[in-house]
């Protein structure tokens, strides 16, 4: 004899979704199912893996905020107390156009790395 479900009105077709949105599809390598699945498992009350993958694409976003551009006016005054920092520490010894040439090369960072940075606007040309 089957289960009595006198006054429970059973709905028919798919059960109702997780909610509104849209729904994406994606393979996944082994090597990264089980990273999810060792960060679900140090979780307090470890969540399912889907939750964990939403709760991981939360995390990674929230952390690549374009960075906030500083007004001239403050860059300006963080590259003077750099350049006077620097000047306390260069060897009085050195050549005057190598100790500028050292300074400029601290303060700016190398030629290589500049065009990463992603406070500093994009050069044209």
């Amino acid at each position: 004899m089957g289960k009595l479900t006198k006054g429970i009105k059973k709905s028919r077709g798919r059960p109702k979704t997780t909610g509104i949105g849209t729904q994406i599809g994606t393979r996944w390598p082994r090597a990264r199912l089980v990273a999810i699945d060792e960060w679900r498992s140090r979780q307090d009350e470890p969540p399912s893996r889907t939750e964990a993958i939403r709760r991981l694409v939360e995390l990674g976003l929230s952390g690549s905020a374009p960075t906030k551009h500083t007004s001239r006016k403050a860059a300006a005054k963080a590259s003077d107390m750099a350049a006077h920092q620097i000047d306390k520490l260069a060897n009085p010894a050195m050549p005057e156009g190598e100790r500028r040439a050292r300074k400029r090369r601290i303060i700016k960072g190398p030629r290589e790395f500049r065009a990463m940075r992603g406070d500093q606007p994009k050069r044209r040309g």
